[in-house]
């Protein structure tokens, strides 16, 4: 055992969050991590899932209760993380005990009235006694303020910002994250909106929110850290917005629904439900995914000026979300350890670790972020939605889609599909049978998009592509009675069409219903040099195969 080992403490270990976190701890050689909550039954077992992944930190075990955290001081700790939670409704009895001992404090509050009371409370101590009090290092406040640093580096003006998060409904949840909702569900929550302050309600205003690759999903105003520090460190002119939303329908306006008996008074609390909800997530989760998201934008202006939209966004797959909240607290204590955040004091924590050093500590799980701006303002959809990356698109992608004159372009494709439903889907919509043909695809700017017209031989296969009114990210297609809504990605050489939704006249379907689509836009160089516009599309549908596909190349 090295005596330079550092001995953090990790509160609330056998949760979900704290599993988690301590999995990520547990890679670094240079630290002693103490798993400890009340239960040493499921510590140990934290423990030996632990061992089996062959560690590089030392692992111990050890009986803690935050609330009465006899002991504390005993156990020699460095740094001590609370990710045990809820936070709603407590005091900073926990963060003074741990100053007292002597160790830096970190935890994953998402509670506002906790965040907002704790520099007060502890600022003092702790530059006294020259350690860290960080307190929200988790997706609110520390991951979402990441990210908006990270979009608005230079910006001379912020007008709107929002964020939100919509877990799957097939990941873990904790009891203690069940109760933090339903502590301010229905609640009256302090906002800044439309450049006032104003009051709503917790889990009010129910709408679709768009989350880029998972589509649109429900959310609602929700109670965090963030709706004091984004308008205090931003300073937008109008809306700085939280929303939280649960992927399935019927449990996010469920949760709606019942909010109303605590806005109408019926109720001074819901959360005695904690219990009876959570089981009842548990039973209608096989109807969700394990594929959990956040999203967050602003608008305002750049260096230049110059009118701007941005957003990042994040999609955690295989159940992986859960890792999300606590990568903040990972990223936080690699760099208390290595000694990069400068002099110890109180602070929430934004503004103390990058948007790159959190998402580092999600390197190695399904979990994707993306960066995007625009500018509204120019013309052409593709440029727009393509924002800083169109100069960096071939110049034939560039001139066909410009949006400025129409553009016809000649050349071959080949075409192919399966028989029987799907061949007669091709015909009816005007596309061609299995086999090459000789293609013309005119391309006319319209006042929100291109009008496509396709000929394949003798058949003509004609869309609309438009910007989509709800949402700058994305845009329509919509050939008869059906529109398919797709966000425009980069893309090798080229950009990709990435399938959003779907709707049948203003009726949305069901995604799971959906063909899945690829798409792509792109250019190579021909003979003589030059690039060479190409094209390339698949729809298949998992119960009828390949209904149609076609590639080819134009000039």
């Amino acid at each position: 055992m090295s005596d330079d080992r550092k001995r953090i403490v990790l509160v609330g270990a056998s949760g979900v969050f704290g599993q988690r976190l301590a999995a990520m701890i547990a890679r670094w050689s240079d630290v002693m991590l103490v798993l400890a909550a009340r239960d040493l039954v499921r510590l140990d077992a934290v423990a030996a899932e632990l061992a089996k992944t062959g560690p590089a930190a030392t692992i111990e075990v050890a009986q803690l209760d935050r609330l009465n955290p006899v002991g504390l001081s005993a156990l020699g700790a460095w740094a001590v993380v609370d990710a045990a939670g809820p936070f709603q409704g407590q005091d900073h009895a926990f963060p003074r005990a741990v100053l007292a001992a002597r160790a830096h404090y970190v935890d994953l509050a998402d509670a506002r009235d906790f965040v907002a009371g704790f520099e007060a409370a502890l600022d003092g101590q702790a530059r006294v006694d020259q350690r860290w009090a960080i307190t929200g290092a988790s997706s609110t406040p520390a991951l979402s303020h990441a990210a908006l640093d990270a979009m608005t580096a230079g910006w001379t003006r912020i007008d709107r910002i929002e964020a939100a998060i919509s877990p799957g409904a097939r990941a873990p949840r904790g009891l203690s994250v069940i109760r933090a909702i339903l502590g301010w569900a229905g609640a009256p929550v302090r906002v800044f909106e439309k450049g006032r302050w104003t009051i709503r309600s917790g889990w009010s205003e129910p709408r679709r929110t768009p989350f880029p690759g998972l589509g649109r999903r429900w959310t609602s105003l929700a109670e965090t850290p963030d709706l004091d520090l984004l308008p205090a460190r931003f300073h937008p002119r109008r809306d700085a917005i939280f929303r939280a939303g649960l992927e399935l329908p019927i449990l996010h306006l469920g949760l709606w629904a019942l909010s109303l008996l605590r806005r109408s008074r019926l109720a001074s609390t819901l959360e005695p439900l904690a219990v009876l909800l959570g089981e009842m997530a548990g039973w209608v989760a096989p109807l969700g995914s394990d594929r959990g998201g956040m999203v967050v934008s602003v608008e305002g202006r750049d260096a230049n000026g110059v009118r701007r939209l941005a957003r990042w966004s994040l999609v955690a797959e295989a159940a992986a979300g859960p890792h999300t909240p606590v990568a903040p607290a990972a990223a936080t204590l690699r760099a208390l350890l290595d000694g990069r955040l400068g002099e110890p004091h109180a602070t929430p924590c934004v503004g103390l670790v990058d948007l790159d050093a959190i998402v580092r500590e999600l390197g190695d799980l399904p979990i994707r972020t993306r960066l995007e701006s625009q500018r509204p303002e120019i013309p052409g959809l593709f440029p727009r939605l393509l924002g800083d990356t169109w100069d960096t698109q071939p110049s034939s992608v560039r001139q066909v889609h410009a949006g400025v004159t129409p553009v016809t372009l000649r050349g071959k494709a080949r075409a192919r599909g399966a028989s029987g439903l799907p061949a007669l889907v091709r015909r009816l919509q005007g596309l061609p049978p299995t086999g090459r043909h000789a293609t013309a695809v005119t391309i006319t700017p319209t006042a929100d998009g291109e009008r496509w017209v396709r000929r394949f031989g003798v058949r003509t296969f004609a869309s609309s592509i438009t910007a989509d009114r709800h949402d700058p990210w994305t845009f329509e297609e919509t050939a008869g009675v059906l529109t398919f809504r797709f966000g425009a990605a980069p893309y090798p050489g080229g950009f990709s069409w990435t399938f959003e939704g779907w709707r049948l006249g203003p009726i949305p379907l069901p995604r799971a219903w959906a063909p899945r689509i690829r798409a792509r836009t792109f250019a190579r160089d021909g003979q003589d040099g030059t690039d060479i516009y190409r094209f390339r599309v698949l729809v298949a549908h998992p119960w009828l195969g390949v209904i149609f596909g076609y590639a080819g190349r134009l000039s």
